[in-house]
């Protein structure tokens, strides 16, 4: 067996056995396969697709390049939550806080980002104090006395998956179904949750541009899940304008806050509400999702969500008083704001345009050695649907380099489309896979 008849076996469009993917990954993971002809492989599979039996195959094989994380000192069902990514998307931190509340433990590995923003982890650390790299039985402990606690990836998580992104990202590849599957179910299904809520977006600023990939790649990541024994609901939204008002790091976590004293925007309010609901009820603590949302909402209303997340910031060495004192977060020396020239109805505001002005503001990495500037991005004052007068303010963009934060303004002012009639509502989530 060797990396020229398999790529071409490829190439020419046809299925790969079990053993050849097995073959190609652990020799990439291991370093004897060179990137020439992985990346010939991953181009290779782009055009010519996979199959559902590859793609499992895939995921199987990638999982075993890492440890399988053990959980099972947690007591509870143990529910995880994964995005597979969006602009303005901060929904981890709410509905660990809303699930954990009603008694779901979330126990949850996350990333740091290349491209828009910083990942989760990368939100997080601009809390001040906050550790993201916990020992696994501190870890552990702090989930079964707080009930949720989020940490970065280990280096021994899922390896071949950190070497294939990085490639993927590299070389145009990102944006297929079965690599993207594989990526994700690879992390997910080693983190030794019990079961797996997935928020699967869909529009100009995800990774699928149409509802019919988000669904067909929602069904094939819960039926992977559902093989290897782990409850997975889809949940398929949509991402054709930011989500919230706030893109970036630390504003981002701001508006994660006000969201859970129930003064947060509606549409992240809602998906936050949906997803929680979900990790309710496959986390057994109710009947059904109608239930876990009744749940949810009650967490939010009471003040429980909000004090969880209190308790979760102390638990990992950050300063809980930053929920009512936002002046602790890093704090921006530039400013740039954006003004409507006419009068109207916000028709459409590009997501992918914001989130790309965002990272150019300092907010996201276009290089994994990137340094980021947790206090850069974009505040949005307008959302789809909203009146607008001329020289009104649409946005205003942050950030630590004048420079920067004029281009991102430049940028990002091209990102609002204004009409003369009131665009039709839209739903945000359009369908849920189980």
């Amino acid at each position: 067996m060797n990396m020229y008849d398999i790529i071409y076996k490829k190439r020419e469009g046809h299925a790969l056995d079990k053993e050849e993917i097995e073959f190609f990954i652990k020799g990439y993971t291991d370093g004897r396969i060179p990137d020439y002809q992985a990346s010939a492989l991953l181009m290779a599979i782009f055009f010519q697709k996979m199959n559902k039996d590859e793609t499992i195959a895939l995921t199987r094989a990638m999982m075993a390049t890492g440890e399988v994380a053990d959980l099972s000192a947690i007591r509870g069902v143990k529910v995880d939550k994964h995005s597979t990514g969006g602009v303005g998307d901060k929904t981890t931190l709410i509905v660990g806080s809303l699930a954990a509340s009603c008694g779901v433990p979330v126990a949850k590995m996350s990333g740091r980002g290349l491209g828009f923003t910083g990942g989760t982890i990368d939100k997080m650390e601009s809390i001040p104090g906050l550790r993201t790299t916990l020992k696994s039985e501190e870890f552990i402990s702090l989930v079964n006395k707080v009930g949720l606690s989020v940490i970065g990836q280990t280096a021994q998580t899922a390896t071949a998956d950190k070497k294939l992104y990085a490639l993927r990202d590299v070389t145009a590849t990102v944006d297929d179904i079965s690599l993207i599957t594989s990526s994700i179910m690879s992390k997910k299904l080693v983190s030794d949750s019990d079961a797996i809520v997935l928020d699967v977006k869909f529009g100009n600023g995800a990774f699928m541009d149409s509802f019919e990939d988000a669904c067909r790649l929602g069904e094939l990541m819960v039926e992977i899940g559902k093989d290897e024994g782990k409850n997975t609901v889809a949940i398929i939204t949509d991402m054709n304008q930011p989500l919230g008002y706030a893109v970036g790091n630390s504003i981002e976590i701001i508006e994660a806050i006000e969201t859970l004293k129930g003064k947060g925007p509606k549409d992240i309010t809602e998906l936050s509400l949906t997803l929680a609901a979900h990790m309710i009820f496959v986390g057994e603590k109710a009947a059904s999702p109608e239930e876990g949302l009744k749940k949810a909402k009650q967490a939010l209303e009471n003040g429980k969500a909000l004090s969880k997340l209190a308790e979760f910031i102390e638990g990992q060495g950050g300063d809980p008083k930053v929920i009512n004192k936002y002046s602790l977060f890093p704090q921006p020396s530039c400013i740039s704001k954006i003004y409507s020239h006419e009068d109207g109805f916000i028709g459409s505001i590009e997501a992918k345009t914001i989130g790309l002005a965002s990272q150019h503001s300092g907010a996201g990495r276009v290089t994994k050695e990137d340094s980021i500037d947790l206090a850069a991005g974009i505040l949005l004052n307008k959302k789809v649907g909203d009146t607008v007068q001329a020289r009104e303010l649409l946005a205003t963009v942050y950030g630590n380099d004048h420079i920067r934060v004029d281009k991102a303004a430049l940028e990002a002012a091209g990102a609002f489309n204004i009409q003369s009639s009131k665009p039709q509502s839209n739903v945000l989530v359009k369908r849920v896979i189980q």
